[in-house]
């Protein structure tokens, strides 16, 4: 039975998956990276199943949510171009983007990735490694401006009903999980990057059900909106 349900828990999360820092002043820009009028906005998300939105509409993940609340706040943006499926690991979603042979630049960059990574219980240190370099290309999609890029921390699945009965204790999730975002937020703030927790948030759900999807694992249409809500405000700053 433990096997069955690890095999279960396997597939669930690999088949489906703030601390806010000061931003530095932003220069006026170039009118010549100013886009003409009425033209749209461009966003890349970068991730996993958190990024896609597993188990909720298209419409009710985290980048489509940001887009709808950037446009009431008079910025329009087009559809979110999306590289993340469930399951990836920072390798995984490299080797995704080599595969894309993307060659456009970008308004804005968000980057959620590593849940996998803790989950297989992969090396820490090769998550250092290749989330450093993920971030490297995040810039690089964003045409070399740091402040159009966007990080968030790993959520904490350990608190959701399939998390309690995953074979490792709530607590020794969270564990993992912070250390794996003690990294990420440690790169991201050092190479003067925004870097948004939403980790905490994440945790709520352990005594909120409606922050979970109906599969028990990833993230409801309302968690996403409490996502989008914490880069909102970021974003708009620069996009404005």
């Amino acid at each position: 039975m433990k096997v069955l349900l690890s095999v279960v828990l396997f597939s669930l999360l690999t088949s489906a998956c703030s601390k806010q820092r000061n931003m530095p002043e932003i220069d006026q820009p170039n009118p010549s990276t100013i886009p003409p009028s009425g033209q749209s906005r461009t966003y890349l998300a970068l991730g996993d199943s958190y990024t896609i939105g597993e188990s909720v509409k298209q419409s009710e993940s985290f980048p489509f949510q940001l887009q709808s609340m950037l446009k009431n706040n008079g910025i329009n943006v087009a559809s979110p171009k999306i590289i993340a499926t469930t399951g990836w690991t920072t390798s995984e979603l490299q080797s995704a983007i080599v595969q894309a042979k993307l060659t456009q630049k970008f308004d804005i960059v968000t980057l959620l990735i590593g849940v996998n990574n803790q989950y297989r219980g992969n090396s820490i240190e090769t998550y250092k490694k290749e989330f450093a370099e993920l971030l490297q290309t995040a810039i690089s999609f964003a045409n070399g401006d740091k402040t159009k890029v966007f990080v968030v921390s790993i959520p904490d699945w350990g608190v959701t009903p399939f998390g309690k009965n995953a074979g490792k204790s709530p607590q020794v999730i969270a564990s993992e999980i912070d250390s794996f975002n003690a990294i990420n937020e440690q790169i991201t703030i050092s190479a003067d990057i925004s870097y948004t927790n939403i980790t905490p948030a994440s945790r709520k759900a352990s005594s909120d059900l409606s922050l979970i999807a109906n599969d028990g694992l990833h993230p409801s249409a309302k968690m996403y909106s409490e996502w989008a809500n914490a880069l909102n405000p970021k974003v708009s700053a620069v996009l404005k």
